[in-house]
């Protein structure tokens, strides 16, 4: 018996299998509240932050707020249909962004490597369908996020902070 041949197939299979594993658990991740997505998982954002979920109602949305015992504050606003038409964040660190932006986090990633300013400092990105800024300094960050075309009727984007 050829030993090199028996454990390499032997890893190479065990590798495949891994790499089945892996690529399958991606698929089977929790569904969290994100821009653009429906708000009945604010809940497991909450439940991954470990933070109290407190919702505030006006006639236009419903912002469902997520405190933090560290301190972190993650405000996820609601249209009247159900949707996160935008996120606002404060606190000591910045929160899990591609979390919060969910399927825009890529637009956000390339967006923010092709910017002309110096990666220190206050982050501005605008695009027709995404805005996200952020500012802060050491355990005092804030920011937000939002969907220019999402916005609902009458709200304006001052109004996500």
């Amino acid at each position: 018996m050829n030993w090199g041949s028996w454990l390499f197939g032997f890893a190479g299979k065990a590798t495949a299998r891994g790499i089945l594993l892996f690529a399958l658990l991606g698929f089977v991740s929790p569904a969290w509240a994100a821009l653009g997505d429906n708000s009945a998982s604010v809940q497991a954002d909450s439940a991954r932050m470990n933070g109290a979920l407190r919702s505030t109602s006006n006639a236009r949305y419903t912002i469902q707020e997520i405190r933090t015992s560290n301190g972190q504050t993650v405000r996820e606003f609601v249209s009247p249909g159900g949707s996160v038409f935008g996120v606002a964040w404060d606190g000591p660190t910045t929160p899990d962004l591609q979390q919060l932006l969910g399927s825009y986090f890529e637009q956000f990633r390339q967006a923010s490597e092709q910017r002309q300013h110096p990666p220190r400092g206050p982050l501005a990105i605008e695009t027709p369908t995404l805005v996200v800024q952020q500012s802060g300094h050491l355990r005092a960050f804030r920011g937000r996020a939002y969907l220019p075309t999402a916005l609902p009727s009458g709200v304006q984007s001052s109004e996500i902070q």
